[in-house]
């Protein structure tokens, strides 16, 4: 684990022992932001050992938390969470990722009957104990028993590469009833996270009865979790859960603001609305009167609530997709022009079966073709990747001859001759340069060795962008979501480097990498660094990875300029010959 993951793993642990000690809820929420930012953090934390400084010139890092990541930083330990630690039972914070026990609950198992672990919590359900419980009824107990039984087959958040796809199946076949008049998902999934705890689906329906029955009977439900008028819950085989809201057609814009978070933004937006005299809830923006309870409770019209860009308008705000919700996201400036699918032209990283993909060139060519790209280019591994297959010298050079045999072959798009690369340990390439000067692109990306120390890893990843015969640097870091974590390199010197070379740093659009990730993509955007966003295809159907790895470059804000797929043919040849 990265030293940033730790902290914020350290910082994460003091907020859920505080809650469950009943502390500050301001204190307990200043930790959560601060792990929050740690984690997203680019750059490696373990620079600034002995730069207190250069923390506290961080937006969100206090006195107070400088002094305890310095402390981490400088003797592995922070004073705080031993102590907090020391407070209570040693087992008592596993209760709190129990789903569905909260931390009040957690605290009353604990002063009440004694429970301080996920095995006591199991003996009191089975001896009867929990029921002696105020407030703990049948089902609240049978509830926490079914989340214990989860717990046990339960793996990591789930990709986001297999949550859209169940989600929009499941949309798909809602929207078809005929009492279905408007139906989505929302929450994380809809922001484009990498990964999802749970799915989100707001409806709105002529026929409650209709559409809460095809829900929880679906045939992938293995569990009800709750069914109601506004409000039903299943488990799926997947074991990931998913709620469906149904709520009124007029209200449909707010409750999607509201239900598709981020939790960080929506308190930025209430905040805006009560500056201006406004009062902004899930059913909508209403005037605020100073009259006791809710307006809509009252029966005030709302000033906007059908749609999301009413609500923006009515705040004086410009419009903030999904995407750009999140706690890093202000909301008063544009986030101006983004990328998007329709603006993908090219894709330059690709593999036939010359390596480990399954399509020839012409196959692969057409497929490109076919989905209206101008340029394919042709990556298939080097050498040193001897699991995939990867190509001698001798191979290259026959696998070059075929390509542009293609290219010249087939009108309406251009067949690049190319290759990923390997760059090996200390930083080299896997062929030499002359080699390496008969193609048209070169991808160079880290396979081996993804777990060496920042400083290494820097260094390696700074002599292949720093390479003249280099354009793209394959997904940078290495890493496999909720599998491998990669390598940890000082990102901020990489884009700098990068912008210095006129290199581009890819965004590998497969969904166990999405690398660079959302953080890096800002990181770069800000410094003008280009990026390439690639589905580094293997088969036909790996073209359709690519709005995995345009939502995360959305979430980095990232625009059709800087992105050299998103570029015009003559754009993107002249800047790929600009290193031959």
């Amino acid at each position: 684990m990265s030293i940033n993951r730790e902290l914020s793993a350290c910082f994460e642990r003091i907020a859920s022992l505080l809650e469950v000690l009943d502390a500050n809820g301001f204190k307990i929420n200043a930790n959560r932001k601060v792990a929050r930012i740690l984690k997203e953090l680019p750059e490696d934390l373990g620079q600034y050992k002995d730069d207190r400084k250069g923390l506290l010139a961080m937006d969100g890092i206090g006195a107070g938390s400088a002094d305890r990541i310095l402390e981490f930083l400088q003797t592995g330990t922070i004073e705080e969470l031993d102590r907090l630690s020391g407070e209570i039972p040693e087992g008592l914070t596993a209760l709190l990722d129990v789903p569905g026990l909260g931390p009040k609950t957690v605290r009353r198992l604990w002063q009440e009957v004694d429970v301080t672990s996920i095995e006591k919590l199991q003996t009191a359900i089975a001896d009867g104990t929990l029921e002696s419980m105020p407030r703990m009824g049948a089902k609240t107990i049978a509830n926490i028993a079914d989340s214990l039984a989860f717990m046990e087959t339960a793996g990591d958040r789930l990709g986001i590469g297999i949550a859209m796809p169940v989600a929009e199946d499941l949309v798909a076949r809602l929207q078809a009833l005929s009492g279905t008049r408007q139906i989505t998902y929302a929450g994380s999934l809809r922001r484009g996270r990498e990964t999802i705890g749970d799915i989100d689906l707001l409806a709105v329906t002529d026929d409650v009865e209709q559409l809460s029955t095809a829900f929880t009977e679906s045939p992938e439900v293995v569990k009800i979790l709750a069914r109601g008028e506004t409000k039903c819950s299943v488990r799926l085989e997947q074991g990931i859960q998913i709620d469906l809201r149904m709520v009124e057609h007029d209200a449909f814009g707010a409750a999607l603001m509201y239900f598709t978070g981020s939790k960080e933004h929506n308190v930025l937006l209430r905040e805006r609305a009560i500056r201006h005299g406004l009062r902004l809830n899930e059913y909508g923006l209403f005037p605020e009167d100073g009259e006791n309870g809710t307006p809509q409770s009252r029966g005030v019209a709302p000033t906007a609530s059908d749609t999301e860009e009413s609500i923006y308008e009515a705040l004086e705000l410009p419009y903030h997709p999904p995407e750009l919700r999140e706690e890093r996201d202000g909301i008063e400036e544009s986030p101006g022009k983004l990328v998007d699918v329709d603006s993908i032209r090219a894709e330059l990283h690709s593999h036939t079966d010359a390596s480990d993909g399954v399509l020839s060139i012409r196959s692969l060519a057409l497929e490109a073709k076919a989905r209206g790209l101008h340029t394919i280019a042709v990556t298939d591994h080097s050498r040193s990747s001897v699991q995939a297959n990867g190509l001698s010298e001798k191979r290259l050079l026959a696998h070059i001859d075929a390509i542009h045999e293609v290219d010249s072959e087939l009108k309406g798009i251009r067949v690049l001759a190319g290759s990923e690369v390997d760059i090996l340990a200390d930083g080299s390439l896997d062929y030499d340069d002359e080699l390496l000067a008969k193609l048209d692109l070169v991808v160079a990306s880290p396979h081996v060795a993804l777990r060496q120390d920042p400083a290494k890893a820097t260094r390696r990843l700074l002599q292949a962008i720093r390479h003249p015969l280099v354009h793209i640097i394959g997904h940078p870091t290495g890493r496999i979501i909720n599998r491998r974590e990669g390598l940890s390199p000082d990102m901020p010197k990489l884009v700098e480097a990068a912008r210095e070379c006129d290199t581009a740093l890819e965004i590998n659009a497969n969904p166990l990498r999405l690398d660079l990730r959302d953080t890096h993509v800002r990181l770069a955007v800000d410094a003008g660094c280009l990026i390439s966003i690639d589905t580094d295809a293997h088969r036909a159907e790996d073209f359709d990875l690519l709005r995995y790895g345009v939502l995360t470059a959305r979430r980095g804000r990232l625009g059709p300029d800087q992105c050299v797929n998103a570029w015009t043919a003559k754009k993107l040849h002249a800047w790929l010959e600009s290193k031959r």
